[in-house]
């Protein structure tokens, strides 16, 4: 039996289908094709998952003025090109052609065999800090042999590793005992635990906007029913991000999150900080309404541009009533290889996220564990030093281009974080991420950062490029702003579309 993510409304279809771009054909497009076509596009770029329940043909008619003909013809092309599934009774829902390659991800590396001719600006992680990651593992490897006459599993994480994360926590102004740390599977292995434990299928879950993609895309497929809240801008379009209290206000108070997610050190995409006087009247507000925080800071530790006395205390050092629940990682500031992700809330939650992660992946890679700790102990403050400096100066190459080819683009220049976030100048993100698979470039929409098709004309561009590298990387990219722009970025409505 097939199975569906999740189901997709009318009003959120139709908002997604509004920012389906499709290239330019000669003559009048049916609007059956026209339809069939966003759908096929939104598949291929990842924006409408695979498995995902469609409306029916009459609601979905309604929501888009259009006639129930015209959304059954279109059904129909779909289904006989295998990108859509039905059965009596159960409903419609997307599917991928025999022998199709999955919806391209921007998300996910660049294979290896495809980065002499690929540009990878999708994935915002650094390559490992050697030669600390190598020096730090030869350590971790004499350590092993007392781990290895064990059973090997430790469901609430290696001591030492909990302590390191503990007193990294201390340091940074939020007193912690390792009671209060669950160690994870990457800071996603965390965030599903904690969606898991607080939420329910139908809850809803308020999130800035624009947001990190994959929690947006796990809160989704965990039922979740997402309230974006759009961050402030108040210095102009250049001007750093910064929360909107009034709009959390009214919406914590009128939508009632069960949870609200939040990013607020160096926000990824934007790279916003948000200041100690925010965060303060966000938690009030998050207790008036009974909102948990899910607050996640795996980019908490990437302060390039920020002194790190001038960083303000994490948000849970302003809780007293257990409002906050933190996520963590060494994935942004160390390696993402490691694997190596944290929680940190009340003992109590602690013991039942253990508890519960037993029917999922047990505990985390001891090694892993081991290598961590030995990297969040006496080598951070170098190992932060050199991933900082690696951020710095890509920043820096990535803006000076990016002024220099694309000037009508608007950008903040953020003060920390693994990003730039783009407005390009009404070109569609879609488009330019489909035009970039032609001249080399992986890009990753902006709509890929949003709620219901939001952001189409933003892109996040990741300063993992080589200041050397920047010329070449910003030229691909505006190359594929000249074919986006034009709609010759290849293929037709009705072929498939190349995935993004």
């Amino acid at each position: 039996m097939t199975q569906w993510h999740s189901t997709v409304t009318p009003p959120a279809l139709a908002r997604l289908l509004r920012t389906a771009e499709l290239p330019e054909v000669p003559g009048r497009r049916p609007a059956y094709r026209t339809l069939a076509g966003q759908v096929r596009a939104l598949v291929a770029e990842g924006r409408l998952p695979v498995g995902a329940r469609l409306p029916a043909e009459r609601e979905l008619a309604a929501e888009l003025s259009l006639s129930r003909t015209t959304v059954a013809t279109a059904y129909e092309a779909l289904r006989t090109e295998g990108y859509l599934r039905s059965r009596r009774g159960a409903g419609s829902w997307t599917a991928l052609p025999e022998g199709a390659r999955p919806p391209g991800d921007a998300l996910h590396p660049v294979q290896p065999d495809q980065r002499g001719d690929v540009v990878d600006l999708g994935v915002a992680a650094l390559p490992a800090p050697q030669p600390f990651l190598g020096e730090a593992a030869a350590r971790a490897l004499d350590q092993l042999p007392a781990y290895a006459a064990g059973h090997g599993h430790y469901p609430t994480g290696v001591p030492v590793l909990r302590e390191a994360v503990a007193r990294r926590y201390t340091e940074r102004g939020l007193p912690t005992v390792p009671d209060q740390i669950l160690i994870t599977t990457g800071a996603m292995g965390a965030l599903h635990l904690a969606q898991r434990a607080l939420l329910g299928r139908g809850d809803r879950v308020a999130v800035e906007a624009p947001s990190y993609a994959h929690s947006l895309q796990s809160l989704r497929r965990n039922g979740a029913r997402l309230v974006p809240v759009a961050l402030a801008r108040p210095e102009g379009p250049e001007g750093p991000a910064r929360w909107d209290l009034t709009e959390w206000q009214r919406v914590l108070r009128g939508a009632a999150p069960r949870i609200a997610y939040v990013i607020p050190d160096f926000h990824n995409p934007t790279g916003a900080l948000v200041d100690e006087e925010q965060r303060r009247a966000l938690l009030g507000h998050a207790r008036a309404a009974g909102t948990v925080l899910l607050v996640d800071e795996t980019p908490a530790e990437l302060g390039w541009g920020t002194p790190e006395s001038a960083l303000p205390r994490p948000l849970a050092a302003l809780d007293r009533s257990a409002q906050v629940v933190t996520v963590g990682s060494a994935g942004k500031v160390i390696w993402g290889g490691l694997r190596i992700g944290w929680l940190r809330a009340t003992p109590t939650l602690v013991r039942q996220l253990a508890s519960e992660r037993a029917f999922s992946d047990i505990g985390t890679p001891v090694l892993d564990q081991l290598i961590a700790a030995e990297l969040l102990g006496e080598p951070l403050a170098e190992v932060r030093a050199h991933q900082h400096e690696r951020l710095r100066a890509s920043a820096h190459a990535l803006a000076d281009e990016l002024r220099r080819r694309l000037p009508t683009w608007r950008f903040a220049m953020p003060t920390g974080g693994l990003a730039l976030w783009l407005a390009t100048d009404g070109v569609s993100g879609g488009a330019l991420a489909r035009a970039g698979e032609q001249t080399g470039v992986r890009l990753a929409a902006g709509a890929r950062f949003g709620v219901d098709g939001a952001f189409e004309n933003y892109l996040r561009i990741p300063l993992t490029v080589p200041p050397a590298a920047a010329p070449e990387a910003v030229a691909r990219l505006a190359e594929a702003a000249v074919r986006a722009a034009r709609g010759g970025y290849g293929g037709t409505a009705e072929s498939t579309p190349s995935a993004a």
